[in-house]
């Protein structure tokens, strides 16, 4: 259609209505023609559009659903929370509703009738007396500097008298001093009161008032409701006088209130009501003072023979011994088949006696366990046997019998007979349809482990580890039941369930290397030999089982052994580089050079891996033969050029040499070979930094970081740049980015701490922790913060939690140690040195840069940890 002209009045050509993008508000070509084209156009991006919104519509619908039963669930509405009461509306009858009691108007009279406030002004008068009251002057008028006061005549003499009254300067009464005079008239009255006992003060003159609180019940109960509580307790005592529990909830009633005489005479009276009530006997004897008491028990147990609690209470009553032992024989006399009593009157007696009464005990309680037990250990090996067996026949279906009878065999070196007993007592329970609970018997056989019971303990593990457990399942669950033995300290436990698992599965090489850990950790050299002896003859591809029982003949001083070991590895597992490279270190650390270089040209040839190439060369290295050590450096490179540690090595021995320019050379050339090598960045940068290039170090970072993005070494390395040359302000913008690139990392975190100032420090280790909270650096930092601050057993309590997380972590043993030998004893310094020592520790900055010196390469952690922690300064 044609356009019109009004089209161009219309438009709105407002600067607000102008968008950058999309020009004016409404159509931009709203002006233009609208034929068919246009019209399929539109058609067609309608259809696209309901298209792409129907294929998003499920999950956006599903998204939201989710979302508002989220927030309805945070937040319900009030409807939805009074819907179960609205749904039972539905049950309420006609006649139900209609008794429902129509709000009341609770207000007072006061408020339903409120009267109008009534201002009336205060006359002046009243305004001019108070303010004239207690008024001092400081002015005398001409009347009274002409006179002096003396107008009228004083009586009794003729002179001129004052002409005011002799006395106070005013009529008008004082109220401060009428208040003043009654003060001192209540002191007064106090005074007499609190001496007039023998002089002893009854009232507290300061404290009187708040001492009026004392009146009110102890129970802090109002008074009106102890009133309602007594009045409802004499209905109860009185409708129903035989009722026990009514007499003693009324004696603790006014017990409670403090009136302990009137308790006393309810619960008497109770006893007469209800003569055979045991409960209500024991509250009289309670209530009453201790010379009176043994009056009641004697009533309560002509009464009562037959309670137990009365004989007890009445034992209890007596100081002397021999009283309590007469009080317990009545009570045997009275109820011979009482366990508590037998217990009670056995334990005051001598062995000789207790053992005379407990023959008689068992006659009469021939159904109690500890009885017979208890007997079995006074009597001698021969009757003790005799007594467990009758107690067996007494007792058929209680396995602590069993059980005693395996110890008693053991400790009289019957250790034969000990698992036949376990087996006899499984078989015999099942028979006599007994559930054999394994969790029981395990704590049993625990408790049997730390009784000394070894033989015992180990047979009751195998007689029960494969009840209840289904086929599939038997090997995790013995190892989970083996370490939880291990964590009670049931070591002996642990290692019969090891044992039995390996019977089982005798070539599964992980439960020989628990086991071997487990030995090594609690067991003895000679045990943990032994384990590993019979780990490679059923495990001989096992490589690391050779290694541990080649090291451990090694550390035990027998190279031979070792060497023989290491030589059936060698047949059992051909051309291994773990082998070879154990096989090299054993020669070398016991100065056989010549043979640690043949094994190693050999391994060259048969085994030529990267590892084999890097222990050759530095093994001439560390004999100071340098150009052997380069040349074969060379010759590893032309193989693996890819080798990070191959330049770093030829790199650093330049700079040893004192020819850094070569150094660099090779440093750039391992670079673009491994440019992911971060430890090559850090030598380059190290490098730069000796050299004085700083502008230079920081750029061979900043390249660094761009090849390995997110690396917290990286930015630490840059950090400590800047603070090297005391740049702190720039160290700390460059910390914030760090963080932000890698906001888990613990080493950032632990020495962001200490670029903060120091009333700072405690709130940056809370975030360090809130990020890394098991990191070892955030641990060591804080622990590093409590000793700056001489917080000796914080530090302590901190530094053991880094060492326990991370036992490899060498920094945190050298701090440990070091604060040892300014804090601790020598047992506590050598307690240290012996963990770590065990731990043997292999990374930590401070760590390896002191392990990894080839001059130290023949040091071991207990020589390794001295020098670290003389390297470390202390935290301030």
């Amino acid at each position: 259609p044609p356009r019109d002209d009004d089209d161009d009045e219309n438009e709105d050509l407002n600067d607000s209505n102008f968008d950058e993008f999309a020009g004016y508000g409404g159509s931009l070509f709203s002006s233009g023609p609208y034929d068919k084209d246009d019209e399929e156009a539109d058609e067609i991006y309608t259809s696209i559009d309901r298209r792409m919104d129907t294929r998003r519509k499920e999950r956006r619908e599903k998204r939201f659903k989710e979302e508002t039963e989220k927030y309805r669930k945070e937040r319900p509405k009030i409807q939805q929370q009074f819907s179960d009461l609205k749904r039972q509306l539905a049950t309420v009858s006609d006649s139900e509703w209609t008794n429902i009691p129509d709000v009341g108007d609770t207000r007072t009279k006061k408020q339903r009738n409120p009267r109008p406030d009534r201002y009336t002004p205060v006359p002046d008068s009243i305004l001019e007396r108070a303010a004239s009251q207690n008024k001092h002057h400081v002015s005398l008028d001409n009347k009274q500097q002409t006179f002096g006061g003396f107008q009228t005549p004083f009586p009794g003499s003729t002179a001129s008298g004052f002409a005011t009254p002799s006395g106070t300067a005013s009529t008008q009464l004082d109220l401060l001093q009428l208040g003043e005079a009654r003060n001192s008239m209540l002191g007064v009255q106090l005074d007499q009161v609190s001496d007039s006992v023998s002089g002893q003060t009854v009232v507290d003159p300061k404290g009187y008032l708040t001492d009026l609180n004392s009146v009110t019940p102890k129970m802090g109960a109002d008074i009106g409701d102890i009133k309602k509580a007594r009045l409802l307790l004499d209905s109860v005592i009185q409708t129903n006088p035989k009722h026990g529990p009514g007499w003693i909830a009324k004696a603790r009633l006014e017990e409670v209130t403090g009136r302990v005489q009137a308790a006393r005479n309810t619960i008497v009276k109770g006893s007469e009501h209800c003569p055979k009530n045991e409960d209500v006997w024991l509250e009289a004897i309670r209530l009453q003072p201790p010379g009176e008491g043994k009056l009641v028990v004697a009533q309560a147990v002509q009464q009562l023979p037959q309670s137990v609690k009365l004989w007890i209470r009445a034992c209890s009553l007596e100081n002397d011994v021999a009283a309590k032992k007469r009080v317990l024989r009545k009570g045997l006399e009275s109820v011979p088949n009482s366990v508590r009593l037998w217990k009670e009157a056995v334990e005051m007696e001598d062995p000789d006696d207790a053992l005379v009464m407990l023959q008689r005990a068992v006659e009469c309680c021939p159904q109690s366990v500890e009885l017979w037990l208890a007997l079995a250990r006074l009597e001698t090996y021969e009757n003790a046997r005799k007594v467990l067996n009758k107690a067996r026949e007494n007792i058929p279906t209680h396995r602590q019998i069993w059980i005693a009878a395996s110890k008693l065999e053991e400790a009289n070196d019957n250790v034969i007979m000990v698992q036949k007993i376990i087996e006899r007592a499984v078989a015999s329970l099942k028979a006599n349809r007994v559930e054999i609970n394994r969790e029981h018997w395990i704590q049993d056989a625990e408790e049997c482990d730390k009784s000394g019971s070894v033989a015992t303990c180990q047979a009751i593990m195998r007689a029960v580890i494969d009840i209840g457990v289904d086929e599939e399942d038997r090997e995790d669950t013995w190892l989970e039941d083996a370490e939880s033995c291990a964590s009670h300290g049931a070591y002996e436990c642990a290692r019969a369930i090891y044992g039995h698992a390996l019977s089982v599965f005798p070539d599964k090489k992980h439960i020989w290397l628990d086991a071997a850990y487990f030995e090594k950790n609690h067991g003895t050299r000679e045990s943990l030999e032994e384990l590993l002896q019979k780990a490679v003859q059923h495990c001989p591809k096992a490589e690391v089982l050779w290694l541990m029982a080649a090291k451990s003949k090694w550390l035990a001083g027998d190279v031979p052994a070792a060497r023989t070991l290491l030589a059936m590895a060698f047949k059992a597992n051909p051309n291994s580089e773990d082998i070879w490279l154990a096989a090299i270190k054993l020669e070398s650390e016991n100065d056989e050079y010549q043979r640690a270089r043949l094994l190693l040209q050999k391994a060259r040839t048969s085994c030529p891996t990267q590892r084999v190439v890097m222990k050759s060369a530095k093994l001439e290295w560390m004999l100071e033969r340098l150009d052997e050590a380069k040349e074969l450096i060379l010759e590893g490179l032309k193989v693996y050029p890819d080798f990070d540690k191959l330049w770093m090595m030829r790199g650093q021995i330049e700079e040893e040499q004192g020819v850094p320019e070569k150094a660099r050379e090779y440093y750039n050339l391992g670079l673009r070979k491994c440019s992911n090598s971060v430890p090559l960045w850090l030598l380059l940068s190290k490098l730069e930094q000796k050299a004085g290039n700083v502008t230079k170090a920081r750029s061979v970072l900043e390249n660094a970081r761009q090849k390995n993005p997110k690396n917290p070494k990286l930015w630490l390395a840059a950090i400590e740049i800047e603070l090297t040359n005391d740049q702190k302000s720039v160290a700390r913008s460059m910390m914030a980015k760090a963080i932000q690139d890698c906001p888990n990392a613990g080493l950032l975190w632990a020495e962001s701490i200490f670029l903060e100032a120091r009333p700072q420090r405690k709130t940056k280790s809370v975030d360090a922790l809130k990020k890394c909270e098991h990191d070892p650096f955030v641990l060591l930092a804080v622990s590093k913060l409590f000793w700056s601050e001489r917080k000796v057993t914080k530090t302590r309590e901190w530094l053991n939690r880094a060492v326990k997380i991370e036992p490899d972590f060498g920094d945190a043993w050298a701090f440990f140690y070091k604060f040892e030998l300014q804090y601790g004893t020598e047992a506590q310094q050598k307690e240290i040195l012996e963990r770590c020592v065990r731990a043997e520790p292999r990374h930590g900055v401070q760590w390896t840069g002191v392990s990894k010196n080839i001059k130290n390469w023949r040091l071991r952690t207990d020589s390794l940890l001295p020098l670290v922690a003389k390297r470390l300064s202390v935290p301030s």
